[in-house]
């Protein structure tokens, strides 16, 4: 039974589902509906699919996470950031608008269902650490001003293509004085309104009298709103023929479930963007999951998460969807508004359903412009500028790693952005693990605490050097370790011990145990002998299975402090009054013989 529950979670919640439960997963349900409705079709545009698409992209999906899902409150479903990448994978490949394209979608989907479930079944979570947060900020940063500037074509009413930043906004000013008036007037207002609700209408509601949670779903209902206002405007003055881009008839009813064809050279063709858009959409979702999870003091398990997405977008591709993963907006809506498991996106799934049945035909004279406009207020607000200015000021080779991303994605495209994000952050980490932080130390007089001779004011002896790495010892870093202790015993003929101090030193592998010996024969040829000190345990039990500790010249000791009461006793004992004084110029220390 325990087995069953790790792969099926909803066995785990289910048994304890009550009327209370059951109460709060359908009112979040009826608001995060409310708010999905107009997205889900927005979305679908952006991919390049009809809009029909986006809806049932939102029906089984969400069951399929309620099944297997961890999250209690992340709700799945079409995002921005993946119906982009949808639209760049997809769109390489065939024309938009043509039914290969939407083939290819759902394979896309397919695909990367498969991918996410077996990362699932082997326990490849840890593969979405090779994202560092700074590349996944520049990443959504990029993608959220792409995404931006390819919906001002609707906006503007002209016809503009591209798949970077350069060129959608080239194709657009070459159509800028094509813009159609009335169209420029409904995607603006539509703008500004939206902007305005998210902003503004909750304080005014709260300010009349207006309960929160009545102005909580008022507010979320904006985009519904906006939705609703301009399609009557379009039907009741015949937009249509005016030019106005309308979004058209959209089919009703549910579609048949079946499984996308099997064609192997497109399978290979979008095995790649399949990967990338499930370790993005893996590392979305769980980021949301766990910041939601950790407000209830709930957790979330990454592999069965993997395993749920996976089952989402399978469920996805058989409905006829796109590619989906956990989005943030909708997921805080559905955390606010107090869901208590996951089957409040079945309760969303359910909506969704009698919304494809029943609303469709009165969709019809929505404008496109009014879809664009929703799309941009909620991309933009993925946009983080501020990261850009922190990143810097903390880290340089941090902020390389999230400027590359951020300006690879937005002139070459979202795939070649990943990608260049994920090479960098894997060289800048091998670089800093290559040359990792050693110190030289020295006693606290008065202690037995050993601090950095560089930042503290500390006693050293003349024949005892200690060095300290703050680092794991592994073939990138052993080098810079033999050369940092030749050139330190070099440039003291003193010296007759060298303590290597390991506090830090979590793992030894076996290029750094050939550094350690070749340190070890060197250091003695040069009548030199060679100590550790503060060696964790699992690290001695790995030096121990070998023959070094027998070929040492010196010793290992329990502490640092033990380590210079035998070697240099004088120096271990000082007083605070005597502490030595060190020039800063050269680098020598002064003061009392120690």
């Amino acid at each position: 039974m325990n087995h069953l529950k790790r792969y099926f979670p909803i066995l785990t919640w289910g048994r304890t589902y009550d009327k209370e439960a059951a109460t709060s997963d359908l009112v979040a349900a009826i608001i995060v509906t409310i708010m999905l409705i107009p997205q889900s079709l927005a979305y679908a545009l952006l991919a390049g699919l009809p809009p029909e698409v986006g809806l049932y992209a939102s029906i089984l999906p969400l069951v399929a996470y309620a099944v297997f899902g961890t999250s209690r409150a992340l709700a799945v479903g079409p995002v921005a950031v993946v119906s982009l990448m949808t639209a760049s994978a997809v769109g390489e490949f065939t024309q938009q608008g043509t039914p290969e394209y939407l083939g290819a979608a759902i394979v896309l989907a397919f695909i990367s269902g498969l991918m996410l479930m077996a990362m699932g079944f082997f326990r490849l979570g840890f593969l979405a650490n090779l994202l560092s947060h700074p590349v996944i900020s520049g990443f959504i940063t990029a993608s959220g001003l792409l995404i931006a500037s390819s919906q001002l074509k609707h906006i503007l009413g002209v016809p503009a293509s591209g798949h970077n930043l350069y060129d959608i906004l080239l194709s657009i000013g070459s159509k800028v004085g094509e813009t159609n008036l009335v169209t420029l007037a409904i995607g603006v207002t539509a703008t500004v309104f939206l902007f305005w609700v998210r902003k503004g209408l909750k304080k005014l509601l709260l300010s009349v009298g207006i309960k929160p949670f009545l102005a909580d779903i008022l507010t979320k209902a904006g985009p519904v709103a906006a939705v609703a206002a301009t399609t009557l405007v379009a039907a009741a003055f015949d937009l249509g023929s005016k030019g106005v881009r309308l979004v058209g008839d959209i089919p009703s009813g549910l579609p048949m479930p079946h499984l996308p064809s099997f064609d192997s050279a497109l399978w290979l063709q979008l095995a790649p963007a399949a990967l990338l858009i499930s370790v993005i959409g893996f590392v979305e979702s769980v980021s949301v999951a766990q910041t939601l999870a950790a407000k209830k003091r709930q957790r979330i398990e990454p592999d069965q998460e993997l395993i749920g997405l996976g089952a989402s977008n399978i469920a996805s591709a058989i409905s006829g969807g796109y590619p989906v993963t956990g989005g943030f907006a909708r997921s805080v809506v559905n955390f606010d508004a107090g869901a208590a498991t996951p089957a409040a996106g079945a309760f969303t799934a359910v909506g969704i359903a009698v919304a494809t049945l029943f609303l469709t035909p009165l969709l019809t004279n929505l404008p496109q412009a009014t879809l664009a406009a929703t799309i941009i207020v909620a991309v933009l607000s993925l946009v983080d500028l501020g990261a850009i200015k922190r990143t810097y000021a903390y880290s340089k080779s941090d902020f390389a790693a999230m400027a590359a991303t951020i300006l690879i994605t937005l002139f070459f495209g979202v795939e070649q952005g990943v990608v260049s994000g994920v090479v960098l952050s894997i060289a800048l980490y091998l670089y800093r693990s290559s040359r990792p932080h050693m110190a030289v130390v020295g006693i606290v007089p008065g202690t037995e605490h050993f601090r950095n001779v560089d930042r503290h004011t500390v006693a050293t002896g003349e024949s005892v050097l200690t060095l300290r790495v703050d680092e794991s010892l592994f073939f990138a870093n052993s080098r810079y370790l033999e050369d940092r202790i030749y050139a330190l015993v070099a440039d003291r003929p003193e010296i007759q011990h060298v303590v290597l101090m390991c506090p830090a030193v979590n793992e030894i592998d076996a290029s750094a145990l050939e550094s350690l010996e070749e340190i070890n024969h060197r250091l003695s040829d040069s009548g030199v002998s060679f100590h550790l000190s503060e060696v964790k345990g699992p690290v001695m039990d790995r030096l121990q299975k070998t023959d070094f500790l027998t070929h040492l010249t010196g010793k290992v000791f329990l502490s640092q402090y033990e380590a210079l009461c035998e070697l240099d006793p004088l120096t271990a004992h000082i007083s605070e009054s005597h502490t030595p004084k060190r020039n800063a110029q050269s680098g020598i220390w002064s003061g009392p013989e120690i």
